[in-house]
């Protein structure tokens, strides 16, 4: 650099060798950051200012060329500069002339080519050698076949899997018929390395070929060459060698891009449900989709279905607009229509007479009562384009189904705490527990007006029904055509053999509340494990062990079937849309069925004889938001492993590549006394697959990657009736009969306990509101005053369908709040809890995973809901609303989620600071005052709750959520410690309840 080139007498060249050596010895034995300060200090370009001098003299003297293409080939490696820097130089044609004029010694060739790698790194200097002929030069390198001078091949492949990143000499590559000639030299570098001597080789040719199949036309041409069926063939081999990990991985990647796309087998993507939404409101146009880019296989994308992000990655996505942070008393809404939320607050003006006698308190109930059906309406939305199904009997009356739950005889399942206490189902009760609705409340009183629902058939083996569970029907089996049991004398048996164990549960108030469900496909069956309960299992099960490859062995069967489809059935045996067009029952095949409560499963098609493609409905009103799935199986062999492909998930990345199970029940083991759900499946793995979403099939949105969770089973028993689901369901009415149970049950004395309703849903459901406190400990002033002035807590949950997790977390906050618990009674003379365990009653009961019926996922509305297109959202923000304008703003306000993406509990909330300086604000926060108690529960429950994690917690606050009900509470009702909590799908990795989990 110092001026010594260009060299004038030959002692200038021994001052150069010297140079060279010493600077190779230095950077051979140095670390990164040497070479980085040499090309700090303009070393790169001195380097390439000698090798233009050097190539300009006659004859070339390789003494100093070599070691001076080594230091250029090391130091070009570390400089991300490099390619430009050889461009300003005009060294890219020094570079090609030199391999040009070596390409008779090898020794030479190979470090010319060390460097003609490094250049290409570089897009626009690759594109600039493929220009000038360095893709042919590398051709004549490669070609034909030959072990002779391996090292300078290896040199050559390596520089043109560089070359060909640029997508110009792609094009070029596949224009002169160089991707024909990888193929055959990749098949005989494969065929006659049988000692394996050779990987790295036969590897760089897959990346020319993994690099030339970004662009469509190397695709086109790879598919048209049977690149497919060569690359399939030759990786069979290959499959049980460890050590062969990278061809099989690269392998994998080009077959799994050069699979042909293809739409989902069904006629639209949009749900299989539409609901007519009222006035001129339409669904909300779906985003559109891009092609997106393959020059990325990874599956470890971000998870955008959650309510949250990693957003310690999304920095650009957060609010550094500090007026637009700070809390902002607004009100979305005329003032005086608050009025209407104090009726939803009766704790602030109750007088507690009914604490004198039981008789007064009997009393008091039915005045109550009275004064909620003749209450205003809360500008409920009246639900004029809802169709109410018309309720009538198909097979069987109210009292076939059992015992009526009024009998003396009857027992609801009771936790320890609990007060044994005669269970009432009497029309005040009723009208109580549906207050607000008359008409809803008649109709399901009236038998005559019952809506048509009936218990899913049982396992058709009236034998087995007489060895294992019914001895006494023997006389019912042998006296009934055919040798089957009628369905209502199955469940008349059922519900008599019921043994009432499982806490919390009970069918009789499962069937009555099921009964009342308004739903789209007006469902006639209940599904059997919601309608007898679960018990939890008797052991904790570790997350699943994943086999090691399983992923690429799944994919390769994928590619079996396009190229071997011989043994491919293609039956459809299962279509919500089309029933007519399936084929249940046919022989060999299983039998599937999703129209149930909260039930999902769209198609079923059998690919094999036992492997089946399943396609999931999209949420009601959109073509998007496939995830969630619950449906019935039967018909099974016995010790069969059957493959389950869901092949239009929507998400990049899951849980279920890391240790996560799906959740199965077999009614065989609950009549046998076992009645769970257990996590279940093997060989399980999520992968992106070859399915798109093409303009006519989503009505415009196109291109949209869908994913395949796969998963094998081998079910218990031998045609057996099995359900098989994302995750724990919970359905509306399990929630339902959950409060009947626990309000019959509470402490009247100790637990003050409300239930009312918080307003109808757009689908004419009824959304409950909770109020739980204890009782005063008087009448007298200072007690009731005491009790009128504990600070509010607002806990919601479900707002999002598909998480499940978060009804069962809030099953078990209701539980322990009305419980005889010191603590719990502690939490109750401490607050008020105001509670809406279910925000989303619709999309739970349709099946959905995110989006509401009106095809708008709920909390993305808080900001500005709409009363007729989400009332749940529109009334407890209102509520919310009232709290704050009469000084009562809850001093916590938390919303239950799932997190699909990360294991155990973790809370978000916001904080002014902390996201200022996420961001790198220059903002000066000194000047900010912030209460830091946003930190305190998060703290407590990090060390009190055995599966949080304090560490995974965030207080950010990101542009993207500023409409969710986390960040909408903070701001607008000022509430300090607003939180989103987050419960895994999966499991934990720390504290208590640490699972083991291994990946080979």
């Amino acid at each position: 650099k110092c001026g010594v080139f260009p060299f004038q007498s030959s002692g200038d060249e021994d001052v150069i060798l010297n140079i060279l050596s010493v600077l190779t010895d230095l950077l051979s034995l140095g670390t990164g950051q040497r070479i980085q300060y040499v090309i700090s200090k303009g070393g790169s370009e001195a380097l390439l200012q000698a090798l233009t001098t050097v190539a300009r003299t006659e004859p070339l003297d390789h003494n100093i060329l070599l070691p001076l293409l080594r230091l250029l080939a090391r130091v070009g490696q570390r400089d991300r500069k490099f390619g430009l820097k050889v461009q300003k130089a005009e060294a890219t044609d020094t570079i090609l002339s030199l391999a040009r004029r070596n390409l008779g010694h090898h020794l030479h060739l190979t470090h010319c080519l060390w460097v003609l790698r490094v250049c290409a790194s570089n897009v626009t200097t690759g594109t600039t050698l493929g220009i000038n002929g360095a893709m042919e030069l590398l051709f004549k390198v490669i070609t034909p076949y030959s072990k002779r001078h391996v090292r300078t091949v290896r040199a050559a492949i390596e520089a043109l899997a560089a070359l060909l990143k640029s997508k110009s000499n792609s094009r070029r590559a596949v224009s002169r018929g160089y991707l024909g000639g990888l193929l055959r030299l990749y098949q005989d570098w494969h065929r006659n390395d049988v000692s394996n001597n050779y990987i790295y080789i036969r590897r760089g040719l897959l990346l020319c070929l993994k690099h030339i199949t970004n662009i469509q036309l190397g695709r086109e041409t790879f598919l048209f060459s049977k690149g497919m069926e060569i690359l399939f063939t030759s990786v069979q081999n290959c499959l049980s060698c460890k050590n062969l990990d990278p061809i099989i991985n690269t392998v994998t990647q080009i077959l799994r891009k050069c699979y042909p796309k293809e739409p989902l087998p069904v006629a639209t993507v949009r749900s299989s449900y539409s609901f007519p939404l009222p006035g001129n409101a339409k669904a909300e146009p779906p985003c559109e989709g891009s092609e997106g880019d393959y020059e990325s296989d990874e599956e470890a994308e971000k998870d955008l279905d959650s309510e949250e992000e990693e957003s310690k990655e999304e920095d650009y996505d957060l609010e550094t607009d500090v007026k637009k942070l700070r809390s902002k008393a607004v009100l979305d809404r005329p003032e005086e229509e608050l009025g209407q939320y104090e009726a939803m607050c009766p704790e602030l003006s109750h007088n507690f007479q009914e604490l004198e006698t039981e008789s007064e308190e009997k009393k008091s109930l039915e005045d109550k009562t009275e004064s909620l059906l003749s209450a205003p309406s809360h500008s409920i939305p009246n639900a004029t384009s809802v169709k109410h199904p018309n309720y009538r009997l198909r097979n069987q009356s109210v009292t076939e189904m059992g015992p009526d739950p009024g009998e003396k005889n009857f027992k609801v399942p009771l936790q320890s705490w609990t007060k044994k206490e005669k269970c009432r189902w009497d029309q005040t009760d009723e009208k109580r527990d549906i207050a607000g609705t008359a008409q809803d409340a008649h109709s399901c009183e009236d038998p005559a007006r019952n809506h048509v629902l009936i218990l899913r058939p049982l396992p058709k083996d009236p034998a087995w029904y007489k060895k294992t569970f019914y001895p006494e029907c023997e006389n019912l089996i042998n006296s009934s055509a055919g040798g089957s049991l009628d369905c209502s004398d199955i469940v008349t048996n059922l519900l008599e053999k019921h043994q009432g164990d499982i806490p919390f549960h009970s069918p009789h108030f499962y069937v009555a509340r099921a009964k009342c469900v308004k739903s789209i496909p007006d469902y006639k069956d209940m599904a059997f494990p919601d309608f007898w309960g679960h018990q939890p299992p008797p052991y904790s099960k570790p997350m699943l062990e994943r086999k090691y490859g399983v992923q690429r062995e799944k994919v390769l069967d994928d590619v079996r079937r396009l190229i071997q489809p011989g043994d491919v059935i293609g039956r459809t045996v299962f279509d919500l849309d089309e029933p007519s067009h399936s084929s249940p029952g046919a022989p060999g095949c299983l039998t599937f069925f999703s129209k149930f409560e909260s039930g999902n499963l769209r198609k079923a098609i059998q690919v094999r004889e036992f492997e089946y493609d399943l396609i999931v409905n999209a949420d009601v009103n959109s073509n998007q938001q496939h995830q969630w799935f619950y449906f019935e199986v039967r018909g099974m062999k016995l010790a069969v492993p059957y493959r389950f492909n869901i092949i239009n998930c929507e998400k990049f990345n899951s849980q279920f590549n890391y240790g996560m199970q799906l959740v199965m029940y077999s009614v065989k083991e609950a009549l046998q006394g076992r009645p769970r759900w257990l996590r279940a499946g093997h060989d399980i793995c999520y992968y992106k697959n070859h399915y798109r979403c093409n303009a006519a099939a989503g009505r415009g949105m196109k291109g949209n990657f869908y994913y395949t969770l796969t998963f094998s089973i081998k079910f218990p028993h031998k045609d057996d009736v099995c359900y098989l689901a994302y995750h724990y369901p919970y359905t509306y009415s399990t929630m339902m009969s959950h409060l009947d149970i626990l309000e019959r049950n509470r402490n009247p004395k100790k637990v003050y306990w409300r239930q009312q309703t918080l307003c109808q849903t757009l689908g004419g459901n009824l959304c409950p509101l909770l109020t739980i406190t204890a009782m005063p400990e008087s009448k007298k002033r200072d007690d009731l005053e005491q009790f009128r002035n504990r600070p509010y807590v607002f806990l919601v949950a479900r707002v999002h369908p598909g998480e499940s997790n978060a009804s069962w977390v809030m099953k078990g906050t209701l539980e322990f709040l009305v419980s005889n618990d010191p603590i719990a009674d502690l939490l109750r003379k401490c607050f008020i809890f105001k509670i809406v365990p279910m925000l989303n009653p619709d999309g739970v009961i349709n099946g959905n995973h995110r989006c509401s019926l009106s095809g708008d996922d709920l909390n993305r509305q808080w900001l500005t809901p709409n009363s007729q297109l989400h009332p749940t959202i529109y009334h407890a923000k209102g509520l919310l609303y009232y709290l704050r304008s009469i000084g009562r703003a809850p001093l916590v306000f938390c919303d239950y989620h799932g997190h699909s993406q990360r294991k155990n509990v973790f809370l978000y909330g916001c904080s002014i600071k902390e996201t200022l300086w996420q961001a790198g604000c220059t903002v000066d926060t000194a000047a900010i005052t912030e209460d830091i108690g946003y930190r305190t529960l998060p703290k407590i429950l990090d060390k009190v709750a055995p599966a949080f994690v304090m560490n995974s917690c965030s207080f950010l606050v990101e542009k993207s959520r500023e409409s969710t009900a986390r960040v909408v509470v903070w701001k607008e009702m000022g509430v300090l410690r607003s939180y989103t909590m987050e419960s895994t799908y999966c499991g934990c990795s720390h504290g208590l309840y640490k699972v083991s989990q291994s990946f080979k």
